[in-house]
C-alpha cells in the first residue's frame, strides 16, 4: 500500500530520469580515478601530480556545485541539469581529442567538476515532486546515482586496455551523456510547486551560525572521505602493490561498493540508534580502521578494512543528512547546497593529502594517520556538543525523522 502511494504520489519519469543523469554523471565526475594509473605511466607523473589529477575534479565539483545550485533556484532544475549535461561534454570532448599535455589533464580534470556538481539539480528537481512522507525514498532512488562510481573503476581500464589508449575512453563516455540528454529532455518535468528563489542574504545568516561549519566538516570527512577514496584507491593499490591497472581498479571496486550501498542504511539506522550516536561511532570506527590501514597490512586484510571504513563513511552520510534538516528546518535547501559543497571540498583534500605525504616521505602511512586524526576530531566535538543540541532542536539520543534527510550526496 505503501508503495502504491509513492507511485502515485510523485512523478515516475522524472524521478528516472534524476536518478540516470545522477548515475552518468558521477561515473564521469570519478572516470579520472581508475584512468590515472594509465596516464601516469603515459607521463611519468610523481605522486603529488597522480593525486592533482584525481582532486582535481573534486574541487571542480565543490565550487561548480554553488553555481548549479543557485541556477537551480533561477531557472529551475530541469534547464539546469540539461545546461550542466551540455557543458559536461566539453572535458569529455578535450580529454578524447586534445589531452596531449600535464596542463591539459588537468584542465579536464578541473572540467568534469561539472559532472560532479549534478546533484545540485538533480535532486531537487525529484524531490520537489514529492510529499515531506515519501521524500526518503525518492531521495534514496534518485540519490543511488552515486553507483556510477562503480561503473568507472569496472569498466574504464579495462575499455582503455582494449583500445589501447585511454583517451577513447572519454570519447565512449560521450554515448551514455547523450542517452541521459535524450531521456532527460522527454521525461524530466520540473514540479509545479517550485520554492521561492534564495537570496544571497539567505545564505549569509545561515553561513553566520556555528553548526553550518560544523556540519560542513561532517560531511566533509564523510563524503569527502567516501569520493575522495574512490578516486584514489586505484593508485593506492597500483603504488603500494603493484598490481596492474584493471586489477588495482577491480580492488578499489570492492571497497566503493561499500560506500555506495550502505549509505541508505545510514539514514535509516540513524532513525532507530540516534544520528549523533551514530555518527560518534562511525567516526570512531573509520578512526580505527584508518590507523590499521597505515600500517600497509597484506593487500587481503588491506581490502577489508577499506571496505569496513568505505562503509562507515557511506552509512555517514546519511548520518549526517538525517540530522542536517532537523537543525535547519526553515534552510534545508539553503543548507545542503551548502554542506554539499563542502563534501566536495573533503574529496579534493584526501587524494592531494595522500599523494604528498607519498612524495615527501615514501609512504602512506602518514597520510592514512591524519585522516584518523581528523576522524578522531569529529567524533569529540559531536559528543562535546550534542547536550546543547538536544536542548535546543534534537531529540532524545538524536532520535529524529528523516523524512526531509538524504538531501544531498
Amino acid at each position: 500500500m505503501e508503495q502504491t502511494s509513492f507511485w502515485k504520489s510523485g512523478h515516475k519519469g522524472t524521478l528516472f530520469s534524476s536518478f540516470l543523469y545522477f548515475d552518468v554523471s558521477f561515473m564521469i565526475w570519478v572516470i579520472m580515478g581508475p584512468l590515472a594509473v594509465l596516464i601516469a605511466a603515459d607521463f611519468q607523473l610523481d605522486a603529488a601530480q597522480k593525486a592533482n589529477l584525481v582532486a582535481l575534479p573534486a574541487l571542480g565539483g565543490s565550487i561548480l556545485r554553488l553555481v548549479l545550485g543557485y541556477l537551480t533556484d533561477r531557472i529551475g532544475p530541469k534547464k539546469t541539469g540539461l545546461l550542466g549535461m551540455v557543458l559536461t561534454f566539453l572535458p569529455l570532448v578535450i580529454g578524447w581529442q586534445f589531452a596531449d599535455s600535464l596542463g591539459s589533464l588537468y584542465a579536464v580534470a578541473l572540467l568534469l567538476g561539472i559532472a560532479g556538481a549534478s546533484f545540485a539539480a538533480a535532486l531537487p528537481l525529484a524531490s520537489r515532486w514529492y510529499p515531506p512522507e515519501h521524500q526518503g525514498l525518492a531521495m534514496g532512488i534518485a540519490g543511488a546515482g552515486n553507483s556510477g562510481t562503480i561503473f568507472a573503476t569496472l569498466f574504464a581500464n579495462r575499455i582503455a586496455e582494449h583500445y589501447g589508449t585511454w583517451h577513447v575512453v572519454f570519447g565512449l563516455a560521450l554515448i551514455p551523456l547523450c542517452a541521459a540528454f535524450l531521456v532527460f529532455i522527454l521525461f524530466a518535468k520540473d514540479s509545479p510547486n517550485q520554492p521561492a528563489p534564495k537570496k544571497l542574504a539567505d545564505y549569509g545568516s545561515v553561513l553566520k551560525q556555528k553548526d553550518t561549519w560544523l556540519f560542513c566538516l561532517f560531511y566533509m570527512v564523510t563524503f569527502g572521505g567516501f569520493s575522495g577514496l574512490a578516486n584514489y584507491l586505484t593508485i593506492f593499490f597500483n603504488t603500494q602493490y603493484g598490481l596492474k591497472p584493471v586489477t588495482a581498479s577491480d580492488f578499489a571496486t570492492i571497497c566503493i561498493i561499500a560506500g555506495s550501498l550502505f549509505r541508505p542504511f545510514g539514514g535509516w539506522l540513524s532513525d532507530k540508534l540516534g544520528g549523533i550516536r551514530m555518527l560518534i561511532g562511525l567516526y570512531g570506527l573509520v578512526a580505527v580502521m584508518m590507523v590499521i590501514i597505515s600500517t600497509l597490512p597484506a593487500l587481503g586484510w588491506t581490502t577489508c578494512y577499506l571496505f569496513i571504513a568505505m562503509m562507515c563513511l557511506g552509512m555517514g552520510n546519511g548520518a549526517v543528512f538525517q540530522l542536517v534538516p532537523q537543525r535547519f528546518s526553515e534552510e534545508v535547501g539553503i543548507i545542503t547546497g551548502i554542506v554539499g559543497a563542502a563534501g566536495g571540498l573533503g574529496g579534493y583534500f584526501l587524494p592531494k593529502l595522500l599523494g604528498s605525504l607519498k612524495l615527501s616521505s615514501g609512504s602512506f602511512t602518514p597520510g592514512f594517520l591524519i585522516f584518523s586524526g581528523v576522524a578522531i576530531a569529529c567524533a569529540l566535538i559531536i559528543a562535546a556538543a550534542q547536550q546543547s543540541w538536544k536542548r535546543s532542536w534534537i531529540g532524545q539520543g538524536g532520535k529524529v525523522s528523516s523524512a526531509a534527510g538524504n538531501h544531498a550526496v
